[in-house]
């Protein structure tokens, strides 16, 4: 089985962790492929810069030449996901709502931490949409952008459990870690808080194994039936910018077999 992992914003570093991640906690016989679009935000903090990804990410799965099984979407309240889903033929499942389903397995109510406040509303909507905000606690910001979350790795632990502490006084059983960049950490906050604590990343890729285990895929039936054929001017735009454009511009793709042996 070969899943994709796509980080949505341009940081290969961020791919790094994210593919760390996805590589610990796969099943043996499961290789891991690790990606973020070729253009768009170094990160995303916005419905702006959020849109900007989506594009580039429908973008670098339309030209990607590599087979995989499934498709995991790193990013945490982001769009794009239905994009995916109605431009794919294998299973898509995002962050966001892997880690709430599997925290609502663990506990009555979840919390999410996740970077600025202003990502808040972004997530609450994305659980609205998808039905599960209902036994939502509370999402919080740790103040924290989300390329600040590498700058300092103790201090990012230190803020991130600090406001994990304040969604369990509201009354969160399970945290959900709520970014992408956030990746690996659950351990760490899980020993301070006392709390079950979800990594997105890992939920999604464990998701993933059990739908292709299943033999199951997105239906298209009608929600996210393949789209319609006609005429996008200029698209995909990645085959229409210069090849220099990419050249001095380091990329996360790693498409060797990563198979986890643990």
């Amino acid at each position: 089985m070969r899943i994709l992992v796509m980080n949505p914003n341009t940081t290969a570093s961020m791919t790094a962790s994210i593919r760390a991640t996805a590589t610990a906690v796969a099943a043996p016989g499961t290789s891991i492929i690790a990606t973020e679009p070729l253009w768009g935000p170094e990160s995303i903090e916005g419905h702006f810069e959020g849109y900007l990804s989506a594009a580039a990410v429908l973008d670098r799965l339309t030209t990607l030449d590599t087979s995989f099984d499934a498709l995991v979407m790193a990013g945490f309240g982001e769009p794009g996901r239905e994009g995916a889903q109605e431009l794919l033929d294998v299973p898509v499942l995002d962050i966001t709502e892997s880690a709430a389903q599997m925290a609502m397995m663990l506990g009555h109510a979840y919390g999410i931490v996740t970077t600025l406040d202003r990502a808040v509303p972004q997530i609450q909507d994305r659980l609205l949409t998808a039905g599960l905000l209902q036994r939502c606690a509370a999402v919080r910001g740790t103040g924290l952008g989300v390329l600040e979350l590498e700058a300092d790795p103790e201090r990012t632990v230190e803020v991130i459990i600090e406001t994990a502490r304040g969604a369990v006084r509201d009354g969160a059983e399970v945290i959900c870690l709520g970014c992408g960049g956030m990746a690996g950490l659950q351990e760490r906050v899980a020993d301070a808080l006392g709390v079950p604590v979800v990594d997105g990343v890992a939920a999604a890729v464990k998701f993933a194994e059990a739908v292709v285990g299943l033999g199951l895929t997105t239906s298209t039936a009608r929600s996210f039936a393949p789209p319609r054929p006609k005429v996008i001017g200029s698209w995909p735009l990645s085959t229409h910018l210069s090849p220099e454009r990419f050249q001095d511009s380091p990329r996360g793709v790693d498409f060797s077999a990563q198979t986890s042996d643990i």
